[in-house]
């Protein structure tokens, strides 16, 4: 397995928010970690990046070849825990951060079965010959609105409100997070972002992108036609491929 990510400021903000970091382990084990901070230019990119560390560290130094499944879930839940903590202390301890938080999805791939703790509306999408499905729920008052059918999929891509997020890491002293797990089939591609990236794609034409790219010239590609369209956000993606 591979993975790829980059981080691009966007067109119209004055400092970049996202954070992200991913790595691999000696048995061919991948994982990527995205956040979008909130709260300001320095809570911000405090949260997600104090965010993203904290977690990397804490699964990486707990990791081991001989993991279950059921243990790499417990890990990888601890390890968000260890940091929802983390920056919820710094946020009450250090007046100019009061009040930051972060959104969260991280993914831990091994032996073809994907993993994948998250909250807030920064998404993960699996990609393949069968097409694209978004595994990751949005924790949103628009997807709230999508759920109760109030408005369509693609009505809440526009909604004056998709911003408004229902859960964020570090906001409160215990997070609740969602976790599932998909099998990564041959030729699959797990798409990781920030909604700086997902509020400018369709599904059909991220799908088209992920067709025709492959790697560090995806991650490009996704950055550059967010950009196009307006970039009016920071823009962070992972790619995990064979």
């Amino acid at each position: 397995m591979r993975v790829f990510t980059i981080s691009d400021i966007g067109l119209t903000r004055s400092s970049n928010q996202d954070y992200c970091s991913s790595g691999e382990f000696a048995d061919g084990t991948v994982w990527a970690i995205v956040c979008d901070g909130m709260g300001g230019a320095n809570g911000g990119s405090t949260a997600s990046r104090v965010a993203v560390e904290n977690i990397a560290e804490s699964f990486s130094s707990g990791y081991s070849e001989d993991l279950t499944p059921g243990e790499i879930r417990n890990l990888m839940m601890l390890s968000v825990e260890y940091a929802n903590r983390a920056v919820h202390e710094m946020s009450v301890h250090v007046p100019d951060l009061s009040g930051m938080g972060t959104t969260v999805v991280f993914v831990v791939v091994k032996k073809r079965r994907a993993h994948i703790v998250h909250a807030g509306d920064s998404r993960a999408y699996i990609c393949g010959d069968e097409g694209i499905r978004q595994v990751t729920t949005d924790h949103s008052i628009v997807q709230q609105m999508v759920d109760m059918g109030e408005i369509t999929k693609e009505q809440a891509r526009f909604h004056p409100n998709r911003n408004i997020i229902t859960r964020a890491l570090g906001t409160e002293p215990t997070l609740r997070t969602d976790y599932n797990t998909i099998e990564f089939e041959d030729g699959a591609t797990l798409v990781l972002c920030t909604d700086g990236m997902s509020n400018y794609f369709s599904d059909d034409t991220l799908l088209e992108y992920v067709h025709r790219y492959d790697g560090d010239e995806l991650t490009r590609k996704l950055v550059e036609h967010a950009k196009e369209l307006g970039g009016s956000d920071n823009i962070t993606v992972a790619v995990i491929s064979e």
